[in-house]
């Protein structure tokens, strides 16, 4: 099963890297399979430490995906890292295995210390929207103008139909993202 999360890791220097990542979940072990050429990738192989966070703020998502955002944040307790400071719960690991292939990774961690600071309820249908159009955004490159604008209309339908203003503002953010890149 594949559980989307705000990851975080940090460099040899301690500067969070925050990024959106799907994590393959397990009860005591969890598989993070970042890009190879991605900060997350780096960090985990130095540092060899990360934090799931597990959060309902869509707008946290946008930021760490699209616009590189050093998001607030507290010390991790059991290792080098740092936790989202509007988490719901989080998870700590390390590194145990570490292999891929040439475009991805693959780190085997083991969970080493497990927070909680309230419920996650789920996301409201717009806000999968807005995570979706979120990931798209950044593998635009490999879509054409065309199938790229289809796709985010139809998000965008979804988000104006069932969004709050969150929703709404996360995702013009994605738009703005993509308008911008495309210039």
């Amino acid at each position: 099963m594949i559980v989307e999360t705000i990851f975080s890791t940090v460099d040899e220097n301690g500067k969070p890297n925050f990024a959106p990542m799907g994590l393959v979940w397990g009860d005591q072990f969890v598989t993070v399979l970042p890009f190879r050429e991605t900060q997350t990738c780096r960090n985990l192989s130095s540092i060899r430490y990360g934090v799931a966070n597990l959060s309902d703020d869509i707008l946290a998502y946008v930021q760490s995906a699209l616009y590189d955002s050093n998001l607030p944040h507290f010390p991790a307790k059991a290792g080098p890292g740092v936790v989202f400071s509007n988490t719901c719960s989080w998870r700590e690991m390390e590194v145990v295995s570490q292999s891929g292939t040439a475009e991805r990774a693959e780190f085997g961690c083991r969970i080493v210390y497990e927070g909680r600071r309230r419920d996650f309820l789920g996301f409201r249908r717009a806000s999968n929207a807005v995570i979706e159009a979120a990931i798209l955004a950044t593998r635009r490159k490999f879509l054409t103008p065309n199938m790229l604008e289809e796709r985010l209309r139809h998000y965008q339908e979804i988000v104006e139909k069932t969004g709050d203003a969150i929703d709404k503002e996360a995702f013009q953010m994605v738009h703005d993202f993509v308008r911008k890149g495309a210039q």
